[in-house]
């Protein structure tokens, strides 16, 4: 089988280099592969563990979005809407993340998204990829900084404590973290993200609880609420186009809530040993989906009817906090009201997390565009220990726009920001779909079947075009109220679209420049730097094993086995 491998590689033809003259005019010798950086000064350290790995994409599918966000959906458009919703939308996830972990696991590349759909597609969607994606984050970022302060202004109020002082403590904070090496980042991403399960663990087991009848009144509710008032809320029309139209509205948010799960194949680059830990990574994330998505949304549908006067209070009133969250709210229904206090330190937790791991997908994804040779080449500049400061640089100066908010006139600017992010971040899936399509083509048209791949999608291609379908449909009518009569608004529909110009610009602007086609089967290079990483891994798997043999003895003497074949699998 190796031989044939080897044969097929000789065969292949080199698809057009991706550098061009303006951004870098280095040499490359012959060993040399556009998107997988070997060199001292521009490699990224592997540092990440197989339990970084697992935390942080799990901690990438836990944010604001299902604490909070779920609030707004329930009151919009009823508890059924948003169980199928979240059911159908973490489903696309898994799907996406299949097709990331297929690629990956053959060629865990630097260049991350933007390498892949340059090198096994088109360097024109490469480019547009790679640059909406970090326009995706460098728009988040300052936004899951203002709401960090805005979080903390349900104990300090404003008008005692400025809440650019918060943002600043914030922004420090993750620069700091993200500057001192992937080490420490995978640790302290590690811990926070282990917040995050045990917190969402200690929701459901609550609203478990009180579902089930253990609450001060003791009255068991069960279903009660999705037959009165009811499972589907009619929203904008009347019927079932009402009923439709609220379920169809939830998928939106439902995506909002999903962005950034697939931030682990930007951490390829600096796995250990990725042909392992991110296949278990993306497996374990489709029973994590089910269980913290799925389940988290059908227990707080079961607590609060959608016509409650207090989530609709929370919803029109409180712009983030604990006071915006639906789970807060049934807490208070059901008579515990110590809940919201834990729950707002919580989602404080959340907020800081996902602005540190924002910070570091964005610097990551300028690097990659760097090292495709899709930007300039002092962003693929590293420091000893592995980091590109000039990237982070960059990114963390976006970071400062979170002052904008210090003013209460520009909330209303930042949260066109957010809907201008929900469009990037659909674009993106769309991009890495295509890009897994091109690739099944390649491999297929070049003899690479799924038993020589460390890891192959459950659906191959065919749940690449059922998820290309869904997300196209959900960006080309993401904002269909602006469409209804009596409620257009201008900037919400240009915020709502705007980044699908700017994602064909991108493209198409690329390809007259530098004449670019995409790729034919037969054409795409799926074996430059394959060597690289197959020494890698063997390197990895010698001196974990004789590291194994070594300490065999001491890891039963310190109660490690315990851990390892008992709590490990959850963490």
């Amino acid at each position: 089988m190796a031989d044939k491998v080897s044969s097929m590689r000789d065969d292949i033809v080199s698809p057009p280099s991706t550098r061009h003259d303006n951004f870098d005019d280095e040499n490359l010798n012959e060993k040399t592969v556009v998107g997988h950086e070997t060199s001292p000064e521009t490699s990224l350290h592997r540092g990440l563990q197989a339990r970084h790995i697992t935390m942080i994409a799990i901690g990438g599918a836990i944010g604001t979005g299902l604490i909070i966000g779920t609030g707004k959906a329930l009151a919009q458009a009823g508890p059924g809407s948003v169980f199928v919703s979240y059911t159908i939308v973490g489903f696309i996830v898994y799907l996406l993340m299949s097709a990331v972990g297929e690629m990956a696991a053959w060629l865990p590349m630097s260049s991350s998204f933007s390498g892949y759909a340059a090198r096994f597609c088109d360097p024109a969607l490469g480019f547009a990829l790679g640059w909406c994606y970090w326009f995706k984050y460098i728009i988040v970022c300052p936004n899951q900084l203002t709401a960090g302060a805005l979080v903390l202004q349900y104990w300090v109020d404003r008008d005692k404590v400025n809440p650019g002082v918060f943002i600043a403590v914030f922004l420090v904070t993750i620069t700091s973290i993200n500057y001192f090496g992937i080490r420490f980042f995978g640790e302290i991403e590690f811990w926070l993200s282990s917040l995050k399960v045990f917190t969402i663990i200690g929701i459901i087991l609550f609203s478990l609880v009180i579902t089930c009848g253990g609450g001060p009144s003791g009255e068991a509710i069960g279903f009660r609420y999705w037959h009165s008032p009811g499972a589907f809320r009619e929203y904008i029309d009347t019927g079932s186009a009402g009923q439709f139209l609220g379920f169809w509205s939830c998928m939106v948010t439902a995506v909002f809530a999903f962005l950034g799960t697939e931030l682990v194949g930007v951490t390829v680059a600096e796995a250990q040993n990725p042909r392992k830990t991110i296949p278990r990574a993306i497996r374990l994330t489709f029973y994590r989906i089910l269980f913290f998505y799925c389940g988290s949304v059908l227990m707080v549908g079961m607590l609060v009817p959608y016509n409650s006067e207090k989530l609709i209070f929370a919803v029109n009133k409180a712009s983030t906090g604990a006071a915006a969250s639906p789970f807060v709210v049934a807490a208070e229904v059901a008579g515990v009201k110590a809940v919201s206090q834990i729950l707002n330190g919580c989602i404080l937790i959340f907020v800081f997390s996902a602005a540190n791991s924002d910070l570091y997908i964005s610097s990551r994804t300028l690097y990659a565009l760097a090292s495709s040779g899709l930007a300039p080449k002092i962003f693929k500049r590293t420091d000893r220990r592995g980091v590109p400061v000039y990237a982070l640089a960059l990114s963390v100066s976006f970071s400062l726009l979170a002052f904008m908010n210090v003013s209460n006139d520009s909330k209303k600017v930042f949260s066109y920001f957010v809907n201008l992010n929900t469009i990037f971040g659909l674009l993106s899936w769309i991009a890495i779909l295509v890009t897994h399509i091109y690739w099944c083509r390649a491999r297929k048209a070049q003899g690479v079947t799924n038993e020589m791949l460390p890891y192959a999608a459950p659906l191959g291609v065919w749940g690449s075009y059922g998820a290309l379908f869904m997300c196209i449909l959900i960006a080309l009518c993401k904002n269909f109220e602006v469409f209804t009569k009596g409620n257009w608004d201008t900037a919400s529909f240009v915020t709502g679209y705007l980044g699908i110009p700017i994602f064909l610009v991108l493209i198409f602007g690329y390809k007259i420049v530098y004449k670019t086609k995409g790729y034919k089967p037969q054409e795409v290079d799926l074996f430059s730097g394959k060597d690289i990483i197959d020494r890698e891994e063997e390197e990895f798997l010698a001196r974990k094993a004789a590291s194994k043999a070594a300490q065999a003895n001491e890891v039963k003497s310190k109660g490690r086995w315990f851990y390892r074949h008992f709590i490990a699998w959850l963490l």
